[in-house]
């Protein structure tokens, strides 16, 4: 049954398509604009996609949900970037909330790119239906959260590629100014040299993110879903948040270059629970008591998640570990942390967030066996770099050099969301995306859902 969304505010418009019938040539700005769709939005990644306007897109944005508080969020999150102050948007969504949200959206096809952060657990079916159908589709992380859902994928790449349409996930962390950076300056033989082998004791390259369930985005506490902490909907932490620093890893290492699952050796893998408990819960999600699909999780009324995960492996060689940690709450002034090393021959590159750094990601060279010459030869290898950062300094410290980055590059994380989509909007004009990039996805999630068979 069709059910009608009520108006959020006179900016944005929010319409109840027909069963049927479709509206697009009446409402939209122009036929040749993008025209987004937004499927079961779950997640808040969703409404950070439209925190932006992009002038290749259409205002009208076409909503497929089942009724209910997550879609009710999703639509109010995008009502206040409409009505905001300072740059407001325009979006008008049209909203169907019918059971059969998934067919509607399939045979109306309103718009050419389906958007896609939700539940985990049907995201990968999602996605090969949509590239089946023929639409492109730019999903959050992770797309695939076990074996089977690999398998799956793999099958939609090859219907996309079929289609000619473009299947992309959301990989925020390459557009972290320090990420970006570290990947640089480790492409600089001068400062970095060669990237070392490293040992499973001493990786050449171990990235540890550390996250919070007790969050502010945009300006307001999350409310997270129940589901997010059943590992069977929103998989476990070795499978999602990795998926950032296992593509980190390829993209800094192997720049521009094919990973395949063969280049990956799994060496160890673990994986550990978070404890809350039902105040914790009712903190984050307002629900009073534990929903019965996670019964199974709870002891004495305390819930253990599976957020927390370790994979140990070699890429082409080189030994890689990536580490995610899931508390209920950051101390007080800290947020998300990211700790990253590479290990070159002349120079490490790490990236700090402590408490030292004010929870503020910064990027330090710290040189390997002072050599002579070494600060003259960082200073004028460095100009490269600064010629496409411009502002970015070094200071020397007592370890090494710190490199100093000009607040305008610090646009935090939300902003990246926009920044992925402007990438992925050049890759539709383009009408295709990189070599590297199809195969290097596959081969993430490759290393990901094996660790996690390995880990259990």
């Amino acid at each position: 049954m069709l059910k009608k969304a009520l108006t959020l505010s006179a900016l944005i418009v929010l319409t109840t398509m027909n069963q049927g019938c479709n509206t697009a040539k009446e409402t939209t700005d122009s036929p040749d604009k993008l025209r987004l769709i937004v499927l079961d939005p779950g997640h808040f990644h969703a409404d950070l996609l439209q925190k932006a306007a992009y002038d290749q897109v259409d205002t009208v944005v076409y909503v497929y949900a089942p009724d209910g508080p997550e879609v009710k969020a999703y639509l109010a999150k995008v009502d206040q970037y409409n009505t905001r102050a300072e740059s407001p948007t325009h979006w008008k969504e049209e909203v169907y909330t019918g059971p059969d949200y998934l067919e509607k959206m399939l045979a109306d096809k309103s718009g050419n790119v389906l958007v896609l952060a939700g539940n985990n657990q049907k995201k990968t079916n999602y996605i090969k239906q949509a590239v089946d159908a023929g639409l492109n589709v730019l999903a959050d992380k992770p797309m695939a959260i076990d074996s089977e859902g690999f398998e799956l994928l793999k099958e939609a790449f090859d219907s996309a590629e079929k289609n000619n349409v473009l299947l992309y996930d959301i990989m925020t962390e390459r557009y972290e100014i320090t990420n970006t950076l570290q990947k640089e300056l480790a492409q600089q033989e001068a400062i970095f040299g060669q990237l070392q082998k490293g040992t499973t004791e001493k990786p050449a390259i171990s990235k540890e993110s550390v996250h919070h369930f007790s969050k502010i985005v945009s300006g307001s506490p999350l409310v997270r879903p129940a589901w997010f902490f059943d590992i069977k909907q929103q998989g476990e932490g070795i499978v999602d948040v990795n998926t950032h620093l296992v593509d980190l890893i390829q993209w800094a290492a192997f720049p521009e270059q094919v990973v395949n699952p063969s280049d990956v050796n799994l060496i160890s893998a673990k994986r550990w629970t978070t404890d809350l408990t039902p105040s914790q819960f009712k903190q984050v999600t307002k629900m009073d008591s534990y929903p019965d699909y996670l019964t199974s999780s709870v002891k004495d009324s305390t819930m253990s998640v599976y957020a927390n995960g370790e994979i140990n492996y070699t890429l082409k060689d080189i030994h890689a570990q990536v580490k995610v940690l899931w508390n209920f709450q950051a101390p007080e002034g800290a947020a998300d942390t990211h700790y990253s090393i590479m290990r070159g021959s002349k120079a490490n590159l790490i990236i700090r967030q402590g408490k030292e750094q004010n929870y503020k990601p910064m990027l330090y060279i710290e040189s390997v066996g002072q050599e002579d010459g070494y600060a003259q030869a960082l200073e004028e290898a460095f100009k490269k770099v600064e010629a496409l950062h411009p502002g970015i300094d070094l200071k020397k410290d007592s370890k090494g050099w710190q490199v100093m980055i000009p607040a305008k590059y610090d646009n935090g994380h939300e902003a990246h969301f926009a920044q992925v989509a402007r990438k992925y909007m050049e890759y539709l004009k383009d009408g295709k995306l990189p070599d590297w990039e199809v195969p290097n996805m596959i081969t993430k999630y490759y290393t990901t859902t094996e660790a996690l068979k390995m880990a259990k």
